[in-house]
């Protein structure tokens, strides 16, 4: 199944009622990765009251939070609720809070742990992760064209390519679409293509469209 994480960490930053709220977001792994993140996190910020966080990890369906001090239901699920609603996963949000001395109120937390945790998720790269396979085409050079027209329409990924004694072409290619992608090639070829895929796994199809 495709899913959504983010490329790189990203971090922002703004003030609500003089209390400074700094958004972190980063992509993790495992359990044991998320805890080390959040870590890190708050040894660069041990004067803060608050390091809300939140993270979701395909690896055996987690999904952890923690309002860290603040009133239950103000902070984590917010920031919970944001990672969900922008459909990420693999990915850990921490909001460091420096209390500015005035009290925000139940609903202002929630709208400033909110806030935070989404515009921190607008300043990450979002990567569309699907599940894909490498596939490698061998052809002479009477049959490129005729493929190079037909790849945009299944929006693969052109990895390499090699124009020696035949056109050599390797590519990603989503699984959806590789069976009627390989019957095309076939058809329009008279079974001339040679087809080799590799191991199944995930490609980030980010910005790759389809003609």
């Amino acid at each position: 199944m495709d899913y959504f994480t983010i490329a790189a960490p990203a971090e922002t930053s703004f003030t609500e009622k003089r209390s400074e709220f700094i958004g972190y977001l980063s992509p993790v792994l495992t359990n044991d990765e998320a805890v080390e993140y959040i870590n890190s996190v708050k040894a660069g910020h041990r004067k803060a009251k608050h390091h809300v966080y939140a993270y979701i990890l395909r690896d055996s369906n987690i999904t952890r939070y923690s309002d860290d001090g603040e009133p239950q239901g103000t902070a984590g699920v917010p920031v919970l609720e944001v990672l969900q609603k922008c459909g990420l996963t693999d990915v850990c949000c921490v909001v460091v809070r420096y209390f500015g001395g005035i009290l925000l109120g139940g609903g202002g937390l929630v709208r400033a742990y909110s806030h935070s945790a989404s515009i921190t998720c607008d300043a990450a790269q979002i990567r569309h992760m699907c599940e894909s396979t490498p596939l490698t085409l061998q052809m002479d050079y009477t049959l490129y064209g005729k493929v190079t027209n037909i790849l945009p329409k299944y929006g693969v990924i052109e990895n390499s390519s090699d124009f020696g004694t035949d056109v050599l072409l390797e590519l990603t290619v989503r699984n959806e679409v590789l069976s009627a992608l390989q019957a095309e090639l076939t058809d329009v070829s008279a079974g001339r293509i040679g087809m080799e895929t590799g191991n199944t796994g995930f490609s980030d199809f980010s910005g790759v469209s389809v003609c």
